[in-house]
């Protein structure tokens, strides 16, 4: 067994679905603490969709200024999030692993922010590829907090691989 499929295992149903957990989410984009956004990535149909998760914790540095008093997540993290799990999407789909991609974003629309994230909200960002297969791919995503959306957007990223 490679290391590749040590790390991605294999969901029961249905049996094309695949889960990153926190060591193959290091492996698919170059994002650490305190920017990585995600903790693990489920439900993952390579082309199509995936649910990335997002354990909310107070000690998270955003918290200590936005709002100090009232820690609210700020809508771009929670967009990142939502872009973070695109982009492990893409590694896998394109076989990207352990190949030191980059993605940039190229277009924000339609974002509307619809609930508050917390400290202790498990946030779910569940992502679905409306264009994608080369250098640019085209997503729709919501996070959600107890089936709730709290945020939604169409995004547009660039998918990079650094030479050398």
């Amino acid at each position: 067994m490679t290391e590749t499929q040590a790390s991605a295992t294999v969901d029961t149903q249905p049996a094309d679905m695949l889960t990153a957990d926190l060591g193959l989410i290091f492996r698919c984009i170059p994002h650490r603490y305190p920017f990585l956004l995600v903790d693990k990535v489920h439900s993952i149909v390579p082309g199509k969709s995936a649910v990335g998760v997002k354990n909310v914790t107070f000690n998270e540095p955003h918290f200590q200024g936005h709002f100090p008093d009232v820690p609210i997540m700020p809508g771009v993290t929670i967009v990142e999030a939502m872009a973070q799990t695109s982009a492990v999407l893409v590694s896998l789909t394109l076989d990207l692993v352990d190949k030191n991609p980059l993605v940039y974003f190229m277009n924000i629309d339609g974002c509307k922010f619809r609930r508050k994230v917390v400290p202790g909200d498990v946030m779910e960002m569940h992502v679905t590829v409306k264009r994608g297969g080369g250098k640019i791919w085209k997503f729709l995503g919501q996070a959600m907090v107890e089936g709730q959306i709290a945020a939604e957007a169409e995004f547009t990223a660039m998918i990079d691989l650094r030479q050398g």
